[in-house]
C-alpha cells in the first residue's frame, strides 16, 4: 500500500468513526425496522425471523466465561451476552453508543473501553469473543491484522462468534446505504436524517470465501448465511498467542 493509499484509508476510517458517533441515536431504528427502515409487514417478518436465527446460533455457541465484545455498539448483543458472562469487556470507538449501551444493560460486571479497534490491544485473554456487524467495516488491508488481534485476545480453547450483513437491499439500509459515486466497491456513502453524509468501509463477505480466508490464517471457521439478510460464523484456533502487555484505550 502506498503512502497515499494509506492516507486515504485512514481518512475513510476516521469518517466511519464520525458517522457511527453521529448515528448513535438512530442506529436501533435500522435493527428494529422503524421509520425509513420499515419495508412492510412481509419483509419485516422475514427480518425478525432471521434475527431469531442469529440469536439461536449465538445461543448454540454457548458463550460463557470471560467475554470480549468488539464494536459493542448500542448494546443489542451486549444484553444477550451479559447474563452468560463471568465478566464482559466491551470495546467501541464511540462514547455515544457506549452511553446507550450502559443505559440498556446496566450490568456491573461490564468493563467499557473507548478505543480505536485498529489500535487497541487486549491486556488479558478471553474465553469468548463476539463482534456484530463489524467485520464488514474492516478494510481488506486490515483484515489480517484484525484477525491477529482477535487471536491475541483469545484464550486457549476459546471461541469467536460473529454476525454481519449479507448483500441484500433491505440489509443495506435502502437509500441510506448508497454506493459512493466513483468509489471502490468496498466503500459506501451513508446519509443521516439531518442530511450529513459520510463515506465508510462496507465489504460484504460470502460465507464460503470467508471460511477459506480464515483457514489460511489458522482458523477453523463455519460461516453460514440466512436466507436474505445475514451471516454468522463460529471460529476457533489452537495456537492463541499470549496477550500483549500494553494498553491503548481510555475509560468511558
Amino acid at each position: 500500500m502506498s503512502a497515499a493509499d494509506g492516507g486515504e484509508e485512514q481518512r475513510v476510517l476516521a469518517e466511519q468513526v464520525a458517522y457511527y458517533r453521529a448515528r448513535a441515536p438512530e442506529y436501533d431504528d435500522w435493527f428494529f425496522r422503524r421509520g425509513e427502515y420499515d419495508h412492510g409487514p412481509e419483509w419485516n417478518r422475514r427480518w425478525r425471523d432471521e434475527v431469531g436465527e442469529l440469536r439461536r446460533a449465538l445461543d448454540a455457541a454457548q458463550p460463557s466465561g470471560r467475554m470480549l465484545e468488539l464494536a459493542c455498539g448500542t448494546g443489542l448483543w451486549t444484553e444477550r451476552l451479559a447474563p452468560r458472562a463471568a465478566a464482559l469487556t466491551c470495546v467501541d470507538a464511540s462514547p455515544e453508543v457506549i452511553a446507550l449501551n450502559r443505559a440498556r444493560t446496566g450490568a456491573a460486571h461490564i468493563d467499557y473501553v473507548c478505543a480505536d479497534l485498529f489500535a487497541w490491544e487486549p491486556v488479558r485473554r478471553y474465553d469468548f469473543v463476539f463482534f456484530g456487524f463489524w467485520l464488514s467495516h474492516v478494510p481488506a488491508g486490515a483484515f489480517i491484522p484484525f484477525w491477529s488481534l482477535v487471536a491475541r485476545a483469545l484464550a486457549p480453547g476459546g471461541r469467536v462468534f460473529f454476525v454481519d450483513s449479507r448483500n441484500h437491499p433491505a440489509a443495506r439500509e435502502g437509500g441510506y446505504d448508497a454506493r459512493a459515486p466513483a468509489a471502490p466497491p468496498s466503500r459506501s456513502r451513508r446519509r443521516l436524517r439531518d442530511g450529513r453524509e459520510f463515506e465508510i468501509v462496507k465489504i460484504f463477505h460470502r460465507p464460503d470465501e470467508l471460511e477459506a480466508q480464515l483457514r489460511t490464517l489458522g482458523w477453523s471457521a463455519v460461516v453460514r448465511g440466512t436466507s436474505n439478510f445475514f451471516l454468522h460464523g463460529l471460529a476457533t484456533r489452537d495456537d492463541s498467542p499470549p496477550a500483549a502487555g500494553r494498553r491503548s484505550d481510555r475509560p468511558c
